[in-house]
């Protein structure tokens, strides 16, 4: 619930927001400030206002949970709102500290005066969003710092700090900044000084059609499928053109039509899902943490090397086991060389990287982690390996330790039960490079304590990584996704397409590389094994493709210079390769395929839709807790185009009724695996009933 605290001392009244997390501006505050304001304007007691936050700053802007609701629109809106700011007879100043963004921002240069702390983060983020700023940042921010720093500013939706932007404010304060604002505040009643509107300020620039036309072509050669960043350049340009109210007007029109974009749809539906990830429906906010000071990593190699990174980079100490020397020193000397890009940029200095690396304790023995708080392993995807580790960390850690394992599919469960701690064990699916991958997946077992849980969400965002729960299942969410989009692609294959052909076609629909590209990188001696161990699992089923057929060939991608590619020795160029060619041509008539014209158009609608129907089984069973929770996996950790929100908003987007349809039409067409493309019983259910994944909250309907 919204609050808004007015104190009123020596001629100067202080409206204070308080609506947490981020005094976002909803309806219910904009209503308070809107009769405060006319309340103090109308005190002959009151001769300034100061409008201030609480918590965590100023504002972070708009309600983005409003947009597109009558609320919205409901009066007063943002922009009635700042028209009285701006039209007060009485000065009104911005006090800021902490974060200013967005309308939050637009506030600010409503008001007449800005005092800032030092520590204050300000930005027009709405780009990031698919829009523009809304509510006169684009009219009144050049005509304070400028058209090219402005245009910088809302173009790239980046934060500045506060003394980066000495034009924006009348003082900057280190101290205590309410009591520098009432300064500031009783010095304009005791000077008789009143308002001062930014939209009154002149706005010149030589040369700035010039300026503003090479901005369009440099922003539309990096725009991509985005429209935001060149409307941000006209939204400027009738900023330059126009008087104030018409380049209002002008913005308004502009952010009208960006809301209705998909673009915008899917990066507003994305902001969303990050937020709603970090919410487990039952666990309360108020669940205790442990803490986390002291970690330690079982395994050197890639993915333990880049966990160590991720660790140490947010300043845990990690103490780092190997079964060998050279091992350990190979993980070692692979962690500094991954520093040396950050080096050679500038963004790490020497002293910086050696600060880092004396936060790692390198081991041979198990006893140095005995009073960690957290250890992750990392070693072989195998089972007995896992357990041979497992039994010696229970053996060795200190009670009331996280037990955590990195694995990308193996049974949590059974792992658990390696441990006579269960209600300790939980999954840190890292993903590689684990020190620049945002996403975490974490794995809850079905003993996982809450609080348990509760520490891992904490410990990713500590580590700036984004945090999605899995329940247990072969390939958690991520990779049992990723195992149906490679079985489609794999069908393709047979179909009589190519490689590099499925592989542009999934390009061109965004994503950052195709499936076979993608295999290259990863190692397809990952999928063999996994494919092998299946196949032991569960003899009666074929878990072989034409993989296979590479890999025992020794073609094992990026790392063998060969997998479904060739590459160059120090090149990441993926050379098609007619020896890939002929084999894919013997294994498709060994199993009595016959090769046809597979269409781009094809190849995207059967990956996505397979995509689209294992998330809809992942959200069904149980192992997602919702349909955003699978789009924030696939956009973060295996290059699903963010313009497109993710496989579940794309398929509501696009239909559900359609994709069933989709679907039913793939099952029946030649050489399909009918119970594979089969529609998901919760897809066909939503389908029939005209609902979208977005609108399941896992209850039957």
């Amino acid at each position: 619930m919204s609050k808004l605290g007015v104190e009123t001392s020596n001629g100067v009244a202080v409206l204070r927001f308080d609506n947490p997390p981020v005094n976002s501006f909803g309806l219910e505050l904009r209503g308070l400030l809107w009769a405060a304001l006319a309340r103090a304007e109308a005190d002959p007691a009151v001769g300034a206002i100061i409008l201030i936050g609480s918590g965590k700053g100023f504002s972070g802007g708009a309600d983005i949970r409003e947009f597109g609701t009558p609320k919205s629109y409901a009066e007063p809106n943002l922009r009635t709102l700042l028209r009285a700011v701006e039209e007060c007879s009485k000065p009104v100043i911005a006090a800021i500290e902490g974060i200013c963004m967005g309308g939050g921002l637009e506030m600010a240069l409503a008001c007449h005066y800005r005092v800032a702390g030092t520590s204050a983060r300000l930005a027009l983020p709405e780009v990031k969003l698919g829009l523009l700023p809304g509510a006169g940042g684009t009219q009144r921010l050049p005509r304070v710092i400028g058209i090219e720093a402005a245009l910088n500013m809302i173009v790239s939706g980046a934060q500045v700090s506060a003394d980066q932007l000495p034009r924006l404010f009348d003082r900057l304060s280190a101290g205590e900044l309410l009591a520098s604002a009432a300064d500031f505040a009783r010095g304009l009643i005791n000077e008789k000084r009143g308002p001062r509107r930014v939209r009154d300020l002149s706005l010149k620039m030589p040369n700035a059609e010039a300026y503003l036309q090479f901005a369009r072509n440099t922003i539309k050669a990096v725009a991509g499928p985005y429209p935001a960043p060149l409307a941000c350049v006209e939204a400027i340009a009738a900023a330059v053109r126009e008087p104030f109210d018409q380049g209002l007007k002008r913005e308004r029109e502009l952010f009208s039509q960006l809301m209705l974009t998909p673009e915008s749809a899917a990066l507003r539906h994305i902001f969303q899902a990050e937020r709603a990830a970090a919410h487990i429906g039952d666990v309360p906010d108020s669940t205790s943490t442990r803490p986390i000071s002291k970690v330690g990593v079982i395994g050197a190699g890639t993915m333990g090397g880049g966990i160590t990174m991720a660790f140490i980079n947010a300043g845990l100490p990690v103490v780092l086991l190997e079964t060998t020397q050279q091992a350990l020193d190979r993980g070692l000397a692979g962690i500094r060389r991954n520093y040396q890009g950050a080096l050679r940029k500038g963004t790490l200095d020497e002293a910086s990287l050696e600060r880092r690396l004396a936060l790692i304790t390198p081991t041979l023995e198990y006893q140095p982690l005995r009073d960690v708080d957290l250890v992750v392993e990392a070693v072989f995807e195998s089972m007995d390996v896992k357990r041979q580790v497992f039994e010696k960390l229970d053996e060795v850690v200190k009670q009331g330790a996280v037990l955590a394992s990195n694995t990308s599919a193996l049974n949590l469960d059974l792992i658990a039960r390696f441990t006579r701690r269960p209600q300790d064990v939980i999954g840190l699916h890292f993903f590689s490079p684990a020190h620049v991958m945002r996403l975490l997946e974490v794995v809850r077992g079905a003993r996982t304590s809450k609080e348990v849980l509760a520490t891992a969400m904490q410990l990713a965002k500590q580590l700036g990584k984004i945090a999605v729960v899995s329940g247990v299942c072969d390939g958690f969410i991520g990779n049992r996704m990723v195992a149906r989009y490679a079985q489609a692609a794999h069908e393709l294959l047979m179909a009589g397409a190519e490689p590099q052909q499925i592989d542009t076609a999934m390009q061109n629909f965004g994503m950052a590389m195709g499936p076979f590209r993608m295999n290259d990188l990863a190692g397809l001696d990952i999928g063999w094994a996994l494919r092998k161990r299946r196949a032991t699992e569960r003899p009666n089923l074929d878990f072989s493709n034409v993989a296979d057929v590479l890999c025992e060939a020794g073609r094992f991608g990026q790392k063998t210079g060969a997998g479904w590619y060739r590459y160059e020795a120090g090149s990441r160029n993926a050379i098609p390769d007619p020896d890939v060619s002929a084999i894919i041509d013997t294994y498709r008539a060994q199993k009595g395929f016959t090769a046809r014209v597979v269409s781009d158009a094809d190849i995207v609608e059967r990956c996505v839709y397979a995509l689209i129907n294992e998330g809809a089984r992942i959200i069904e069973d149980g192992i997602a807790q919702r349909s955003s929770d699978v789009d924030i996996v696939y956009l973060n950790g295996y290059g699903f185009p963010a313009h497109r929100g993710g496989p579940m908003f794309y398929a509501d987007q696009t239909g559900l009724l359609e994709v069933e349809r989709a679907l039913g039409r793939i099952a029946s067409s030649p050489g399909a695996d009918v119970v594979f493309w089969a529609p998901a019983p919760l897809l066909a259910r939503l389908a029939r009933e005209g609902k979208t994944f977005g609108e399941y909250t896992g209850s039957a309907s």
